[in-house]
């Protein structure tokens, strides 16, 4: 009897070290995307829960009060849940040709960049006036390639990603430049890498996390441009997420979600942590441009979302 019990005791064993670990398989993420077939929220089964009625948004929040703010091309809008009532709306100006940004500021401005042949940022308040604007210098006439995720920064300037420039610049609220953080590093490969940064967010420690559409990589920049930190394809043979990554997020755990916008295998976003492993992953139907997380196993996502 107790070489039997001892026998169904290491079978118990083997079979646990075989299980996969709770914390990393058993993640599940509600989320905001904008997309090309669909924006709104999928929840943590990875079923619609809310639908903007209309796809191919470039950018938006949902915000604290639980109202969405959406970039189209053409205008933006904010709208409650119920989709009754129009909060705020921006229509683009007739002689730029698409909306890149949507960021609602801590002062209730919204903050817009506007592509075509007079690229610009604004600050719009609640009655759609502008507040703020400035030209932006995006090295090329390309209006779909200009720009993409601008934030403002904590100092009050911003950042802007500058996808055919190869660079993220900063600028002040002037709009004079005042740092250039180049992604055509030979160490990244150099120009023949495409590169091209498309979300560039600044972290709490300062260093910036950067997508780089294209290349498919993302990498981390300490202040003066030096790569700290960088993650591919190269990091994962077998699964192979890295698709055009577009948006993405860094999480209070210090992860980082990454969307493959360009996918066209299962994984249409994912989560990685510093050490490079992957411990959640999107395998949804819809390809995603820009997304939010709202919640993790239930838990609301806590602060302004770094994305």
């Amino acid at each position: 009897m107790l070489v039997r019990c001892s026998r169904l005791f290491c079978l118990v064993l083997l079979l646990a070290a075989a299980l996969p670990v709770r914390g990393e398989e058993l993640i599940k993420h509600s989320f905001f995307t904008a997309g090309p077939t669909f924006t709104g929220i999928i929840g943590e089964d990875d079923a619609e829960v809310w639908n903007a009625g209309r796809p191919a948004a470039r950018d938006g929040y949902v915000l604290e009060n639980g109202n969405v703010l959406v970039a189209w091309a053409d205008e933006v809008v904010e709208f409650t849940r119920d989709k009754k009532e129009v909060v705020f709306r921006y229509k683009r100006a007739a002689e730029n040709k698409e909306i890149g940004t949507a960021e609602r500021l801590a002062d209730g401005k919204t903050l817009i960049t506007e592509l075509g042949p007079k690229p610009r940022l604004l600050e719009v308040d609640g009655d759609g006036k502008i507040k703020l604007e400035f030209p932006l210098q995006p090295e090329t006439d390309n209006a779909h390639m200009q720009t993409r995720m601008a934030r403002k920064l904590p100092s009050g300037n911003y950042l802007v990603p500058h996808l055919l420039a190869f660079k993220v610049k900063e600028y002040t609220p002037e709009g004079k430049i005042v740092r250039e953080l180049k992604t055509d590093l030979d160490s990244l490969g150099g120009r023949a890498a495409k590169n091209w940064p498309f979300t560039a967010i600044q972290l709490d420690s300062g260093k910036l996390l950067v997508n780089l559409t294209n290349g498919n990589k993302t990498v981390e920049l300490d202040t003066e441009g030096n790569v700290v930190w960088q993650i591919s394809n190269a990091d994962f043979p077998k699964e192979q997420p890295f698709a055009d990554p577009c948006g993405g997020q860094r999480l209070p755990n210090g992860n980082t979600i990454i969307a493959s916008y360009g996918s066209k295998g299962p994984i249409k976003a994912f989560e990685v942590t510093p050490s490079k492993k992957l411990v959640w992953t999107y395998t949804g139907k819809h390809r995603i441009h820009e997304l939010q997380i709202l919640t993790t196993n239930g838990k609301p996502i806590e602060g302004k979302p770094l994305k």
